[in-house]
């Protein structure tokens, strides 16, 4: 692999586990060299670039688990909550992983290394232990920590807030080991742009908006929660955004309820931040990079279905700081239109609350410590 000339090297692993991780990861490489043109990155979901006959299969089984069973998957997060990985999966990562990851990475030869998911993380602290010499920062991409981030390896750990900082502290972790900078967002979310050629760009009315948002995997929910949405959509434009899932863009495709001017079925864009600032109201699972994402842009968050553990401390924590509400019935979402279609007004007034509150949260991007750790 060729070298850049006198560059320093940033290799950011992540996995393929939704979204989030992958996109923290993008979003702190692109904020890193727009700070400082001597850094070259690379992103690398480590599974699906060392197994990509295997990864699919994996990720395939975990999507279904959470979307069928995710009690099943709520009791295992809790049950393994302040654990780390077991033996066995340990010997299972080893397996698959530590040979060609150090293999791949004396080729590429970092200067340091990120990881925005565990399982890369325990691969690169194992090789870490067996004599590498290369800083190790550890992303956590949610507003929670389960006991598999955690290694006496990271020499820093980045967390989205003093909550997230305190249970690190508990697994033993050094104060001096952990920095609270907000999870990374990409660049662009921080940017103001022209309204008016956005809902051209997308084709837009200039109608109070909402943005149903599922995720990477475009799990939006069941019938009921369109029900209660489509019911409004003479008077409110509806954004759906079904990620990577094209057979659920065209089931609803197919589906007359959707077949209306005012409604919008988009699949994967990087182009969210922009949709975001059009939107009036989000309507999202609450994964830590799309809440964070919405933090960035004060957009009022409404939460449904989140998958018991992580996803339901994302929740406690934004809807604490007063930036969302989950949706607890039919009534919450009536509330909440009924504002958008009537009371225009009281909902910007929201957005304009939430971004004042959001001065006093973390709000970096995360790179001031890879620039440290590169020193």
């Amino acid at each position: 692999m060729e070298k850049g000339s006198q560059k320093k090297r940033v290799l950011i692993l992540s996995e393929g586990f939704g979204a989030g991780h992958t996109q923290a990861a993008y979003a702190l490489a692109s904020s890193l060299e727009l700070r400082c043109s001597a850094i070259e990155t690379l992103v690398v979901e480590l599974g699906a670039f060392l197994h990509p006959t295997l990864a699919p299969w994996i990720f395939s089984a975990y999507k279904k688990t959470i979307s069928t069973q995710p009690k099943l998957y709520g009791r295992l997060y809790r049950s393994q909550y302040q654990k780390k990985l077991n033996p066995l999966t340990q010997l299972a990562l080893h397996r698959i992983f530590y040979a060609q990851t150090a293999a791949f990475i004396r080729q590429w030869e970092p200067q340091a290394i990120v990881c925005t998911h565990p399982f890369p993380s325990v691969v690169v602290s194992r090789l870490k232990r067996a004599g590498l010499h290369i800083p190790l920062c550890t992303v956590i991409t949610d507003y929670d920590v389960h006991g598999t981030w955690v290694s006496s390896e990271v020499n820093k750990y980045m967390v989205s807030s003093e909550d997230v900082k305190h249970k690190l502290l508990v697994h033993g972790v050094a104060p001096a080991h952990v920095e609270i900078t907000g999870i990374p967002v990409h660049p662009s979310f921080r940017e103001v742009h022209d309204k008016a050629l956005i809902r051209q760009q997308f084709g837009l009315s200039s109608l109070p908006t909402v943005l149903v948002m599922g995720g990477g995997w475009g799990l939006i929910g069941g019938d009921s929660l369109s029900e209660h949405l489509l019911i409004w959509r003479d008077q409110i434009q509806f954004i759906f955004c079904l990620g990577k899932n094209e057979k659920a863009r065209a089931k609803l495709a197919g589906d007359p309820r959707y077949c209306h001017p005012n409604i919008h079925l988009l699949g994967f864009t990087q182009e969210i931040g922009k949709l975001m600032e059009v939107s009036d109201l989000l309507v999202t699972k609450p994964g830590g990079m799309t809440c964070s994402e919405g933090l960035a842009k004060s957009i009022p968050m409404l939460f449904y279905d989140p998958i018991p553990g992580q996803e339901e401390e994302n929740v406690h924590y934004f809807t604490r700081h007063g930036f969302g509400e989950t949706i607890q019935s039919a009534d919450t979402i009536s509330n909440w239109l009924t504002m958008l279609a009537c009371q225009f007004a009281d909902v910007q007034a929201k957005r304009t609350s939430n971004n004042h509150r959001k001065d006093s949260l973390p709000a970096g991007d995360g790179s001031e410590v890879i620039l440290q750790l590169l020193g």
